[in-house]
């Protein structure tokens, strides 16, 4: 395997201290709603409109939706994470440079099996790029059904699907999976490694079946059975994190 020294020419993972509250990334998110209804009232002035207009403004109302329930989980885990003790797991990013981006969270280092591992529909290659423009927020939703009889409703992190957000734009469904050979694989070559980044060599000759990873610590809060957030620690415990998941299920 190739160490994390080779991050340089395979994968940048730039770690930016953010000296943002919880209470400021709420207000961006207000800022953001804030804007889409400026939309949608400027498009609701127009004297002639349009079908394509109207299809605006459909589009609009679902990610004003989107927003505001994001915005209220948001708002619960913020208020969860001040009023609780924290809990910690490790977490990795992987995935071949073409392909979709799976994470795992293990309760340790030395944990022969995650916990929960989720692929999504976003290519690596793609979350590496907006990881590398600064801060990233990842929104997966799913819908409450009803529990079969004499089953118990499964736990938010049992459920087998959601919708996708990265920094509030849709990205398709996000899936949960059990580890397969090739995840075992990468959970047995960045064992030893606690926090970092870099690229395991696939086999054969080219680059594009070698799997570029990131590895890191999280804070998991359970703001209540219907939503968690996980968020990524800085190394030397300052500023924001750089990278956030949250779990909401409506």
């Amino acid at each position: 395997m190739r160490s994390s020294i080779t991050m340089g020419r395979h994968f940048q993972w730039r770690m930016k201290l953010k000296k943002k509250s919880s209470k400021e990334e709420i207000a961006s998110g207000e800022d953001l709603q804030d804007e889409e209804k400026s939309a949608l009232s400027f498009s609701g002035s127009s004297s002639y409109p349009t079908n394509q207009e109207e299809s605006k403004k459909r589009i609009s109302s679902a990610a004003e939706t989107a927003v505001s329930r994001i915005r209220s989980l948001l708002t619960a885990a913020a208020t969860s994470r001040r009023n609780r003790q924290p809990a910690f797991v490790i977490g990795t990013l992987y995935g071949h440079r073409h392909g979709h981006v799976r994470f795992a969270f293990q309760t340790d280092t030395k944990a022969a099996c995650p916990v929960m591992l989720v692929e999504l529909a976003t290519p690596t290659a793609a979350l590496v790029h907006e990881m590398a423009s600064g801060l990233v927020r990842i929104a997966l939703e799913c819908e409450r059904k009803p529990a079969d009889a004499g089953k118990a409703e499964r736990t938010l992190v049992e459920e087998p699907v959601w919708k996708a957000y990265v920094n509030g734009k849709k990205c398709g469904y996000a899936v949960r999976r059990e580890c397969g050979p090739m995840d075992w694989k990468v959970m047995r070559a960045v064992e030893p490694v606690s926090m970092g980044a870099g690229v395991i060599p696939g086999d054969g000759d080219g680059t594009d079946k070698d799997v570029m990873y990131m590895r890191a610590r999280f804070e998991r809060v359970v703001g209540s059975r219907d939503s968690e957030a996980f968020y990524m620690m800085n190394p030397d415990g300052n500023g924001g994190p750089e990278l956030s998941i949250y779990f909401l299920r409506v």
